[in-house]
């Protein structure tokens, strides 16, 4: 299989295995966005905890010149180690919410 249709495959499953989890209170609806021209792939949360609107950016992945670059992890555990148990390389994950240079620190890809 091609690697980017396996990438997208692998992104996408993890977003949706996220995507599955029900909130514990509130009324907050979750929203998947798969990007494939771009190559950018979210999970949004949208609703009401009370009176306060919720809305926000939980996971948001990309994959650039066969990178797979986080952008956003908001998860307990850490989208990067779901990757990893499905098979994607560490060199291959970009934890591009760390600052450059704490990258080469992480032991994934630096860009």
């Amino acid at each position: 299989m091609d690697t980017l249709k396996q990438d997208r495959e692998i992104i996408e499953k993890v977003i949706s295995d996220y995507a599955a989890i029900s909130y514990a209170y509130g009324e907050i609806e979750r929203h998947v966005v798969f990007d494939h021209h771009h190559d950018r792939y979210l999970l949004m949360i949208l609703g009401w905890e009370g009176i306060k609107q919720v809305h926000g950016c939980i996971i948001h992945l990309e994959i650039i010149e066969g990178k797979i670059w986080i952008h956003r992890d908001g998860t307990e555990d850490g989208v990067a180690n779901d990757l990893l148990e499905a098979g994607i390389a560490k060199e291959r994950i970009v934890l591009g919410f760390k600052s450059p240079q704490v990258r080469p620190l992480t032991g994934f890809a630096i860009a």
